[in-house]
């Protein structure tokens, strides 16, 4: 009766873990996912070529790179989901701490790239962002304290956890990288609020909140100048914004044309932050939605999945990777729409970037990991825990 309400699948004695894995696996997302790097690369073709030719560089140089870098990212993803959520507790801790260390290692030994942000490591063949790989390893480790404090006589996770995300946001806003920064807060308070916050609690932080941006308004001109490149009325038709929105309204409903954009020749970011830009204006509105349709159903079934989850654990790291992945999406194709002032964040699997497809992959792993269909024991012993 357990099986038929919860959709569990017995666990089968002896049985190898592919065959176990494949059964128990969220197939439709784990295509989805394929289908979006799949679109990435397509729109790699496209909008790398000019950054090559003005680096001096092989026409389909970064789209080489965005390969190797997609297939070791899907061969972590695969790897990783086949992992326990033990095993994956595990791997976020440590995973957190040795990006934590990284992160505050940043303002001695991090560059910018002419940015106006130290987020990387140059390594002089490629290059490193901490904060990507900070993310879902940060999300397991306050799930995991958050879980912790749920228990009788358990430690006080949450405060533990929201004191680990305040210092993880005030070394983010060093760089200054306020869009990871909000992102992360965002993912922790998903999960706060699923492990049952008060509501003026959450009212509070929104006001701490805003009251940190208006600081960051006041004290950083990389923060204002991107707050009032938003808000003026008037866009310049010279700035990134000002080629995203032109291209994104001259795609209209069907593009006009593989090949025939000419956003790619304008934007430096066209193969990163405003890859969508690209997309819109030669495929038109129909890729988009497809896109989004993609993102959507990932994060969408992800969460209808957990929603039968008894752990704790289980459900609350699951909800905060879902939620950040999803969420991640949409900053990205806000900005390029102007819904949202411009956060320097890649569009997951499909942006141009080894540490952001990595990174994507092991925190779609871990969160296919975690949405395995799983027994979920008794509902007696469920009671008899509670009443002990």
């Amino acid at each position: 009766m357990t099986e038929m309400v919860f959709g569990a699948v017995p666990v089968r004695e002896g049985e190898p873990i592919l065959p176990r894995w494949w059964r128990t696996i969220d197939r439709w997302s784990m295509a989805c996912v394929l289908l979006l790097f799949g679109v990435g690369m397509l729109l790699g073709l496209a909008a790398s070529p000019p950054l090559a030719a003005r680096n001096g560089l092989d026409p389909f140089h970064y789209v080489q790179r965005q390969a190797f870098f997609g297939c070791l990212a899907l061969t972590v993803m695969f790897l990783v989901s086949m992992m326990s959520p033990l095993v994956i507790r595990r791997l976020g801790v440590i995973g957190a701490i040795l990006a934590l260390a990284a992160l505050m290692m940043l303002p001695f030994f991090g560059t910018d790239f002419g940015k106006g942000a130290v987020r990387w490591f140059s390594l002089g063949f490629a290059s490193v962002q901490p904060s990507e790989f900070l993310k879902p390893g940060l999300i397991v480790i306050s799930a995991w304290l958050m879980a912790a404090s749920q228990e009788i006589h358990g430690p006080p996770g949450k405060s533990l956890s929201f004191g680990l995300v305040l210092a993880v946001v005030g070394l983010l806003a060093l760089q200054p990288d306020f869009g990871q920064a909000c992102l992360v807060l965002f993912g922790w308070g998903v999960m706060y609020f699923v492990a049952g916050a008060p509501f003026t609690l959450l009212t509070g932080m929104a006001g701490l909140v805003v009251a940190g941006g208006t600081i960051a308004y006041n004290s950083s001109q990389h923060f204002a100048r991107r707050i009032d490149g938003f808000l003026s009325p008037d866009i310049d038709p010279r700035t990134q914004l000002g080629y995203a929105t032109g291209a994104i309204r001259e795609g209209g409903f069907f593009g006009v044309g593989v090949g025939e954009g000419q956003v790619k020749w304008s934007l430096p970011d066209a193969h990163t932050d405003f890859i969508i830009a690209v997309a819109a204006e030669e495929y038109g509105l129909i890729l988009v939605l497809c896109i989004i349709i993609l993102y959507m159903t990932i994060t969408v079934r992800s969460l209808m999945r957990l929603i039968r989850e008894r752990d704790p654990f289980i459900r609350l790291a699951g909800t905060g990777l879902a939620c950040t992945f999803g969420v991640q999406a949409i900053i990205n194709m806000g900005v390029a729409v102007r819904l949202l002032p411009a956060k320097g964040m890649t569009l997951p699997f499909v942006s141009y970037g080894g540490s952001s497809l990595i990174a994507g992959g092991i925190l779609v792993g871990m969160l296919l990991a975690l949405t395995r269909t799983r027994p979920q024991g008794e509902i007696g012993d469920i009671l008899l825990r509670s009443r002990r």
